[in-house]
């Protein structure tokens, strides 16, 4: 598919491996949100659509001492980037004539959140474009029946940002639950909550990342009619064994 330079806008929608994310601009910096494995287009063009074939630009990752070299490209040559990108950031040849410098990252991992900028050193009217960049990572949440008659439990491992879960039924209501564990380790979250049922019904688990607007439900788990049944046979049960108990006491 050609990549058409209004694709690089500074307000766009990126389709990156069966996945959308919106890169939201906002003076003088433009943000883009991707999910940990997945791969990114960092924009960066000139308004002008000048043609850049034959010139400088550099692209670098700001909070490093030296700035890490992202991928540099002159008069017509790629010469060079930072180990950690290599084979993994390379630009788009055929929108160079355009104006467009963008460059594309593959597989993105959580250490490469981070604030970027693109720069034209050489040009008269030096303009630099400074591109944060926000990497999620989350999985689907995982979900077990618990011995107990009705003890749901729902875990996410190695998510970022930290998320929030929440127990739902099958009309979308929030359940009561109780948080068992809440860790953080090397940037990652590890978080497990419990609810108890009485009902029959179908339920799932939702793990909620406001920060990148993401969101993830976990599959269906659904307790039976015998969830209630077998409550009202212990209540029974339990009478049952009070009034024997009552009546020996009586007889003697």
């Amino acid at each position: 598919m050609e990549l058409l330079p209004l694709l690089f806008l500074s307000f766009c929608f990126l389709t990156l491996s069966g996945l959308t994310f919106a890169a939201e601009s906002g003076p003088p910096d433009t943000r883009v949100i991707v999910m940990e494995d997945d791969d990114v287009i960092l924009p960066c063009s000139l308004s002008t659509n000048e043609n850049i074939e034959k010139k400088l630009f550099v692209w670098k990752k700001e909070g490093t001492v030296p700035l890490k070299e992202v991928f540099m490209y002159d008069d017509g040559t790629y010469k060079g980037q930072y180990e950690e990108f290599k084979g993994r950031v390379s630009h788009f040849p055929e929108q160079l004539k355009h104006g467009n410098a963008s460059i594309r990252m593959k597989k993105t991992q959580l250490e490469d959140q981070g604030n970027y900028t693109c720069s034209f050193p050489e040009m008269k009217s030096t303009k630099i474009f400074r591109i944060e960049l926000v990497v999620g990572a989350a999985s689907e949440p995982y979900v077990r029946m618990l011995q107990e008659k009705g003890l749901l439990e729902c875990k996410v491992s190695g998510a970022y940002p930290k998320p929030t879960l929440a127990w739902r039924d099958s009309d979308n209501k929030t359940l009561e639950s109780v948080q068992l564990k809440d860790k953080e380790e090397q940037g990652r979250f590890y978080i497990v909550i419990q609810t108890t049922v009485t009902n029959p019904g179908c339920y799932h688990c939702v793990a909620t990342q406001i920060e990148i607007s993401h969101q993830i439900p976990s599959s269906e788990t659904c307790m039976h009619d015998d969830i209630r049944s077998e409550s009202g046979i212990i209540e029974a049960t339990l009478v049952s064994v009070i009034f024997g108990i009552i009546g020996i006491v009586v007889a003697f």
